[in-house]
């Protein structure tokens, strides 16, 4: 039961996002080429694409993508906990 409850809170959630292609496979290889590994790469593009902000416990991904000025915003979650003012 608790499932269904979460599942049905969920899809009440958030707004559909189309991502994927050949713009964000090129943004992805631009990425990789720049010195991302494959994943990050492709989580970073992804986000990008979706306008999504990124999080990421990884402070070394965090640095390069400050470095590389990704077209979002990145930080850690306690960075994001203090932009979005929670506690």
């Amino acid at each position: 039961m608790e499932r269904i409850e979460s599942l049905t809170l969920l899809q009440g959630l958030g707004i559909p996002v189309k991502a994927g292609g050949p713009k964000t496979r090129k943004r992805a290889e631009e990425l990789f080429d720049a010195g991302f590994g494959a994943a990050d790469a492709a989580h970073v593009a992804f986000a990008e694409q979706t306008c999504a902000e990124f999080i990421s416990c990884d402070d070394a991904l965090v640095r390069r993508c400050r470095v590389h000025n990704i077209k979002i915003w990145c930080g850690n979650p306690v960075a994001f906990c203090e932009k979005e003012g929670l506690k």
